[in-house]
């Protein structure tokens, strides 16, 4: 039996997947990868269970860093706080390309 999830892609829309945007599809099957594999060498060098909670921890806290980053935005933004005063310059716009004459 087969199940079929959907995938849409519109124009200027990113890609969606199962709540992930984007990029954060690629972030989400890289953490599952992360962690299975060192999941499998802690439950190779350490201990089974030990290994398992290390996967699973890894797995969970990931998925939470990428709905936090998700709900920022698709894209890295700067947030600054607080008031941005810009420094005028046109009074100098008048010096630029003028000769001065005798």
């Amino acid at each position: 039996m087969e199940r079929l999830y959907p995938v849409y892609r519109g124009l200027q829309r990113p890609l969606t997947y199962k709540g992930f945007k984007g990029r954060f599809i690629y972030w989400g099957v890289s953490i599952l990868l992360l962690s299975l594999v060192i999941g499998a060498l802690s439950m190779a060098l350490i201990n089974m269970y030990v290994g398992a909670v290390i996967m699973l921890t890894l797995i969970l806290g990931g998925f939470f860093y990428i709905g936090i980053q998700q709900k920022k935005g698709l894209h890295s933004k700067t947030r600054s706080i607080g008031i941005h005063l810009q420094t005028n310059h046109l009074s100098k716009i008048n010096l630029y390309g003028k000769t001065k004459r005798i």
